[in-house]
């Protein structure tokens, strides 16, 4: 080493249970040299030239935040386009301003045909949540707008996709396709629905060069990593890599993210179906892929792991629920890969040593996962898998039990219990369910180690692990009044874990994130008051000053 910096601050939280508080960190390199006080790190001090950087003297210094399950460059995607949603959504443009209900989506709709002064080009949008504005879109409804001018809605949560009857035709769907996730009415006849990855492959094929315009990846990932600075977000993972390319994906990120300046470290998860889709059922071919792509990887940006998606969306009210069902009748969707071949599907992944992640977010398919889950480790056993089950939304106290049984992990979006538990109680999953969304304590009580995720931007919540951790502690729902299956709270230190060093470890990161240790990376948050001071109701009021990658700062305010 040449130098040491060493950065004194009011107090520092290592997430270290044998070193917990510290008031200075010394690094050196991008990585950390010693934690503890200006006096404790004299050996080092003594030998090695430094630096005492006063800038964080006032201030809270944490491990830098992890958000384990985000798809920064795929919400790009929609940025650019006509937004129909519920909340504000912040584009690179600037705000862009919500609508409230489906009537003002669809008067919406009418003033973009109306609008337009071509009848043979689309009228594109995203944004739409059917259950926070009255429900799901359908072909008579758009219909109603234009027969002549193709209307294109995609859902905030983008599981489906709602089309008119001239969309609908370029898509080349028919009466007689019978392919997964085409929506029907009861009569049998197409409703304009696209639901699920595939189908909204097939759905986005007529568009695909207005919804994938040229930059608009390298464009997004810039404008979404200044969102995570601000709120404190060192690493993410990509849960989806490959939904639009694998080439195109890692090009941008390779480019962008390798950047000095760029304040962010990414993992890209790389998804089953298209994984599948590039290479056939053959393994070996994937493998060997995601062999070569590893070998690639540097410090900020590398590609893990395996991510299967088994059912539809929480908001989007596409997941599969056990008996008694949707309020309304609805059934929910499976992901591509028939459950019954899932086990056979994950087999050579399993074998091969690579951590599997599998999205269930109703109780059913949590039940497909865990059986999943036992039948590999009853035909290949494995110690230290992290089997991770993403979103696990709706689940049993004996579901819990039997993941922590089983050696799982999982990663949670606890956003659903404040932002979406009062409107699915009536719309969707009913009162039960919804309340007892995000089961936090019964995780702990199992023994399994979980991590606090947001899906970034897909879905209606912020990136904000502070928010995410208020929610996990308070269980405060959008009346900021009702509290929600109250035995399902953690504790502040607990939450805290989740978006520090357990969300390290669901990653497989935990040996260089997650914690400020000595020969980890210097990855840090720094924050304008104490998590673990304040009156737990204020924890998403805490001011995030911003962060330091590898060593390097980025503030908010520079």
């Amino acid at each position: 080493m040449e130098k040491i910096t060493v950065y004194p601050a009011q107090r520092i939280y290592t997430m270290d249970p044998g070193r917990p508080v510290a008031s200075a960190i010394a690094i050196s390199e991008g990585r950390i040299v010693s934690v503890g006080s200006l006096e404790s790190m004299q050996p080092w001090l003594r030998r090695v030239p430094h630096d005492i950087d006063d800038r964080f003297k006032d201030d809270i210094l944490m491990p830098g935040f992890i958000d384990p399950h985000t798809h920064l460059r795929m919400s790009g995607t929609y940025m650019g386009l006509h937004y129909v949603g519920p909340i504000t959504s912040h584009a690179p443009t600037g705000p862009q301003a919500p609508l409230a209900s489906r009537d003002e989506v669809l008067a919406r709709l009418k003033e973009l045909v109306e609008a337009t002064n071509d009848p043979d080009r689309p009228v594109i949008t995203w944004g739409y949540d059917p259950g926070m504005q009255g429900g799901h879109l359908d072909r008579d409804m758009l219909d109603a707008i234009s027969t002549d001018v193709p209307i294109w809605v995609l859902a905030y949560a983008p599981h489906i996709v709602y089309t008119n009857t001239p969309m609908l035709e370029r898509t080349g769907v028919t009466d007689d396709t019978t392919a997964h996730g085409i929506g029907r009415y009861p009569d049998g006849r197409l409703n304009g629905w696209f639901i699920e990855t595939s189908a909204v492959a097939t759905a986005t094929r007529p568009v695909v060069k207005d919804v994938y315009r040229p930059g608009f990846g390298r464009e997004a990932l810039r404008h979404q990593a200044k969102v995570a600075v601000h709120n404190g977000v060192t690493t993410v993972a990509d849960m989806g890599w490959g939904f639009e390319s694998f080439e195109r994906e890692w090009d941008d990120h390779n480019a962008i993210v390798n950047e000095a300046d760029f304040p962010l470290r990414m993992l890209l998860i790389p998804f089953d179906a298209r994984l599948t889709k590039k290479f056939g059922n053959d393994g070996p071919d994937a493998l060997d892929y995601l062999k070569s792509m590893r070998a690639q990887s540097t410090e900020k940006l590398a590609t893990q792991s395996i991510k299967f998606i088994n059912d539809g969306s929480y908001p989007s009210m596409t997941l599969k629920l056990n008996f008694p069902g949707y309020l309304d009748g609805e059934v929910g969707l499976t992901g591509e890969t028939p459950w019954a071949e899932m086990v056979d599907r994950m087999l050579p992944y399993w074998q091969a040593g690579i951590q599997i992640h599998s999205h269930a977010n109703g109780d059913e398919t949590v039940d497909m996962t865990l059986d999943t889950l036992a039948e590999l480790q009853r035909r290949h056993p494995r110690f230290d898998h992290r089997f991770t089950v993403e979103h696990y939304c709706i689940s049993t106290v004996a579901q819990g039990k039997r993941l922590g049984a089983l050696g799982g992990l999982a990663s949670v979006n606890p956003y659903f219990v404040h932002y979406r538990s009062l409107i699915h109680a009536d719309s969707g999953f009913g009162p039960d369910r919804s309340e007892a969304t995000a089961r936090l304590a019964t995780l702990a009580e199992a023994g399994v180690t979980f991590a606090l995720h947001s899906d970034f931007n897909l879905v209606v919540g912020p990136m904000a692990p502070l928010v995410a951790a208020w929610i996990a502690v308070n269980r405060i729902a959008l009346d900021e009044a009702t509290v929600m299956a109250p035995g399902e709270r953690i504790s502040v230190d607990r939450a805290m874990r989740a978006v520090t060093i357990d969300a390290a470890y669901v990653l497989n990161r935990d040996h260089e994130i997650g914690s400020l240790e000595v020969g980890k990376l210097a990855d840090l948050a720094v924050l304008g008051g104490d998590p673990f001071a304040v009156d737990p109701m204020a924890l998403r009021d805490i001011p995030v000053k911003g962060t330091v990658v590898g060593g390097q700062a980025h503030m908010i305010n520079d």
